[in-house]
């Protein structure tokens, strides 16, 4: 394990693997633990991140964020081939698993912890060792499985409502549970807040038995990947600061709905676009 000197306090900790994304413009890096900790820094916030990482290519894009690195022979490494039938996504590397050994104990008091798995890792640590004033969740990576060829198919994930219990708030999409509203009435059931992204539809919450659904504004769409991990930093972010999920939701819907007019990480929020939601919202 890479080790920083000197190690920092963080207000915003991302657990959860770097994904190195193959596309036909070379690779370039992706995975909720990069779009979630460069949203949570555009927030102001400082940032930590422990993923494995195989060096394919640089983190210059991460200034400013102290990164835990995990050793890893190759990094997560997915691609997404586009056919007329809809996206095949595809796992070529996976990265070790993520355990409260890897975690530095200064950020294991983190006043946000975000476990944002994309390739199984880091079960483990929805065990109660992270005392942060909220452990968020995007379990999009517990909700997939893979083929002997690599081809990612959705997956059960049993442990759901155990794990769940555990988290004060928990994100995932509509897509990652293939549309089962059944499912996702489950996951509701056994979560304190959870949000589920629908795409150029907004999002849907869950909170105190009751349901709402914020619709995000009309954008002429050039790349929604990562849309759901601004969403997810931003409504962390917000439901702590606001104690409001409502609220939490607006402003994260909207959020969200200003990166999809940029490629990739290009689409992480501006300081113009943070300030007009905000004010959007109150």
């Amino acid at each position: 394990m890479q080790s920083l000197v000197p190690l920092e306090p963080v207000d915003y900790l991302v657990i959860g693997h770097f994904s190195c994304d193959l596309t036909p413009q070379g690779a370039r890096l992706g995975g909720t633990a990069a779009y979630a900790a460069l949203t949570a820094r555009a927030l102001g916030l400082r940032v930590g991140v422990v993923s494995g990482w195989g060096e394919e290519i640089p983190l210059d894009r991460l200034d400013g964020i102290q990164v835990r690195k995990v050793a890893a022979e190759h990094s997560a490494t997915f691609e997404n081939v586009y056919t007329p039938a809809g996206r095949i996504q595809y796992v070529h590397h996976t990265a070790p698993d993520l355990t409260l050994e890897h975690v530095p104990e200064l950020w294991q008091r983190a006043p946000i912890v975000h476990i944002g798995p994309i390739a199984g890792e880091a079960k483990s640590l929805v065990d109660g060792a992270l005392s942060s004033s909220l452990l968020g969740l995007t379990p999009q990576g517990w909700l997939r499985t893979w083929d002997g060829g690599g081809r990612v198919h959705p997956c059960g994930w049993p442990e759901a409502a155990d794990m769940l219990a555990k988290a004060g708030a928990a994100v995932l999409s509509l897509d990652d549970v293939g549309g089962d509203d059944e499912q996702i009435e489950a996951m509701a059931a056994a979560c304190r807040v959870l949000a589920v992204t629908e795409g150029p539809a907004g999002a849907r919450l869950y909170w105190n038995g009751d349901l709402r659904r914020f619709r995000a504004p009309k954008r002429e769409e050039a790349d929604a990947t990562g849309a759901g991990d601004i969403f997810a930093a931003a409504f962390f972010w917000r439901l702590v600061a606001t104690r409001d999920p409502w609220a939490a939701a607006r402003f994260a819907t909207h959020l969200a709905s200003f990166s999809v007019l940029r490629p990739g990480l290009e689409g992480i929020p501006t300081q113009a676009e943070i300030q007009t939601c905000l004010v959007e919202v109150l």
